[in-house]
């Protein structure tokens, strides 16, 4: 029930937000797009703990905050090696461990990995992530497991 609920604030404020208008007949189509949507969600039993991650919200800010000064560090280290040339950079594949018990983890940890220039996730498997890097520098840090860290850290 919690996670419709969520669903239905979600659809609401994004309705709000794109419309603009408060008046009755742009409010009642929004009330039935949503009422729409919610009983195709229901109908298709799409709506759990993984397609609303309820217990992630209080945790997301502090890791979308950690993930956006890596990524900003990651576009300078890329820019660098771009105005260095070809000599500068080292191209590679990996597999990478990846711990998360979730799908939702693997998949937040994925999506990091391919928001952080220079590394790519191509494959996504139960216990690893096959990872395109740039450079061997890149490939070091994510071996590290700092982000894979992390991101257990939300699935807790």
């Amino acid at each position: 029930m919690r996670h419709t609920a969520s669903v239905t604030l979600v659809l609401a404020a994004i309705w709000l937000g794109n419309s603009g208008h408060y008046d009755a007949l742009l409010l009642s189509f929004g009330v039935v797009s949503i009422a729409l949507v919610l009983w195709i969600t229901h109908r298709m039993d799409v709506v759990d703990h993984e397609s609303q991650p309820l217990h992630l919200t209080t945790k997301l800010p502090a890791y979308y905050f950690w993930l956006f000064k890596k990524i900003v560090a990651s576009n300078i280290d890329v820019m660098i090696r771009a105005w260095r040339g070809p000599s500068s950079i080292s191209p590679q594949f990996e597999r990478v461990p990846a711990p998360q018990k979730t799908d939702i983890g693997r998949v937040i940890y994925a999506n990091s990995i391919n928001l952080t220039p220079g590394t790519l996730s191509v494959v996504v498997e139960d216990d690893y992530i096959l990872v395109h890097s740039l450079s061997s520098d890149g490939m070091a840090e994510l071996k590290s497991g700092e982000m894979s860290r992390r991101v257990c850290g939300l699935e807790e």
